[in-house]
């Protein structure tokens, strides 16, 4: 059996309905509640205490501590205590969001000027008082003898504007002489003290400027050396700095005299184009990589492949190796990076999680260990141990083909169609855009000078000054007779270990080699640099 639902007139209902919208809003009308006055200082006592109890007694004088009576314990125990009427008086300050915020002043007597006064950093500069912060402290008001060479010290807004600058009375200099705090930004604190003026500004921090680049000496060819029937793919530089290896698309590795450019040996066994070559710098091993899917390390002292190494599905792009640990890095088109122990021939991780063939991989002793420039535009730092992504860079819009790390900073570079970018390690944050090389940027090499090299798919070779991203020389050498022009791809470059030499890969079957010039000046090539607007950091 239902209940019957009680019925209320119209007014009734709109009478109950008026009540609770005034018990709602009643605190936003004209006319307050009034509040008890007692429970309203017992509230304010407890709030400053627990918000403003660190600072909110402020240091007293120890022969005054005895003598003076307006110093007395607060409620809560706690002595010295300044009363109203005292040195010091406390008011209370609203700001904006209603929170009130316990601010000192100090203030006359009937008849002495005040011997302290609180010094501090105010957060409203336009508010009466100082601020009671962590940093407050207090500071002995001028003598009589020290005012009138406080003159000179007003803002020239509030002196005297007669000839001699010291006609301002001692009234003017007493009423002026917390105002610098009061008045300047937190960053701008000025500190009056006894026997006249000591202005202590902060110097505010300088707006950034650009860095002048360092001047580096042009580059020129030096030497041109033919012997590949295919392009040249790849390069790396012996430790000793006697020899480097080529490899190329006519499937063969090949070994030359760095000092005077002439073949040594020749090696054979891939079946494909060779994509990456390094030489160990532990044990005397070469290893390469190729379309083949092969990896191979060589023993140069017998000059034949002692390992393989298996697990790549496709094309290997890239190799490299640890340089303190004996493992191998090999990245491949199929979209992975593989790990690998040159003794045993595991394959100790396969670091997954790019979504492209991966072009470039690079090692370096500490960590991150590894990292990886991919066609899916991002760049994977790795842990080596883990065998994970330990950060992933998605700035560059276009596939990163080339990765390089500075020699002797902690910082390295990717190049793509888009952008040089530069990055600090561990986490890659990002430093500086190099814009200007509209290419496919195949390969970067740096020096310890910090010459930047990067070169594209077009034949050109831009030089960069590495510090501020200044392009100080831009390099199109003329492909081989009997060559295209459109063959004049530079696919890889690397410094010898002397610095002093640059060696690159071309597409017209050559390998060239820069030097710089050594008659070049800082007169006869100026660097030509106006300063201009900090560049945005763009990602």
């Amino acid at each position: 059996m239902t209940e019957d639902v009680q019925k209320h007139s119209v007014h009734t209902l709109v009478f109950r309905s008026l009540k609770r919208t005034h018990d709602m809003f009643v605190s936003d009308q004209a006319k307050q509640i009034a509040l008890d006055e007692q429970s309203y200082k017992v509230k304010m006592a407890v709030k400053m205490r627990t918000e403003y109890g660190p600072v909110l007694h402020m240091p007293v004088l120890k022969e005054g501590r005895d003598k003076d009576p307006l110093l007395v314990s607060d409620p809560f125990g706690q002595p010295g205590y300044p009363l109203p009427g005292s040195l010091f008086h406390v008011v209370l300050h609203a700001n904006q969001s209603f929170e009130p915020c316990i601010m000192m002043t100090y203030c006359f007597n009937a008849d002495s000027t005040p011997d302290y006064m609180v010094t501090g950093t105010h957060p409203y500069p336009s508010a009466p008082g100082v601020a009671l912060t962590a940093d407050t402290q207090m500071q002995k008001m001028p003598s009589e003898a020290s005012v009138h060479s406080m003159a000179l010290a007003l803002p020239p807004s509030q002196a005297r504007q007669d000839a001699s600058r010291t006609a301002a009375s001692v009234t003017d200099i007493h009423r002026h002489a917390g105002g610098a705090e009061r008045s300047l930004p937190p960053q701008h604190a000025l500190s009056l003290v006894e026997g006249g003026t000591k202005n202590t500004v902060l110097v505010p921090r300088k707006a950034p400027t650009m860095p002048k680049p360092q001047w580096h000496p042009p580059w020129k060819l030096f030497r041109v050396i033919s012997g590949h029937l295919g392009w040249v793919r790849s390069i790396a530089v012996e430790p000793g700095n006697q020899w480097f290896v080529t490899g190329s698309a006519d499937r063969t590795i090949k070994i030359w005299d760095l000092a005077s450019g002439k073949l040594k040996l020749s090696l054979t066994g891939h079946i494909s184009t060779v994509r990456g070559v390094a030489v160990s710098t532990r044990s005397p091993y070469l290893f390469s990589c190729g379309e083949d899917k092969q990896v191979k390390c060589w023993d140069l002292e017998y000059n034949k492949v002692i390992r393989h190494y298996h697990g790549h599905l496709s094309a290997v792009y890239g190799i490299d190796l640890h340089p303190t640990i004996d493992v191998l890095v090999t990245c491949s088109r199929d979209a992975t990076a593989r790990v690998w122990d040159i003794r045993t021939k595991a394959n100790v991780h396969t670091l997954t999680g790019h979504t492209n063939t991966v072009a470039t991989v690079k090692c370096q002793s500490a960590e991150p260990q590894v990292i990886t420039g991919s066609h899916d535009t991002t760049i994977r730092l790795w842990d080596l141990i883990a065998g994970k992504t330990r950060a992933t860079l998605t700035n560059h819009k276009k596939s990163v083909r080339g990765l390089v790390l500075h020699p002797r900073q902690y910082t390295f570079a990717s190049g793509s169609p888009d952008n040089i970018k530069q990055w600090k390690f561990p986490d890659g944050n990002f430093i500086q855009n190099l814009s200007g090389h509209n290419a496919i940027i195949n390969t970067l090499a740096v020096n310890s000078d910090g010459v930047l090299v990067s070169g594209a798919d077009n034949g050109t070779i831009h030089m960069w000054d590495w510090r501020t991203g200044y392009n100080f020389q831009r390099i199109h050498a003329a492909v081989q007779p009997g060559s295209l022009d459109s063959e004049s791809g530079i696919f890889a470059c690397a410094f010898d270990q002397s610095e002093s030499r640059l060696i690159t890969a071309e597409a017209d079957k050559t390998i060239k080699v820069y030097k710089e010039d050594d008659t070049a000046t800082e007169e006869s090539h100026p660097v030509n640099w106006k300063p201009e607007i900090l560049k945005r950091k763009r990602f």
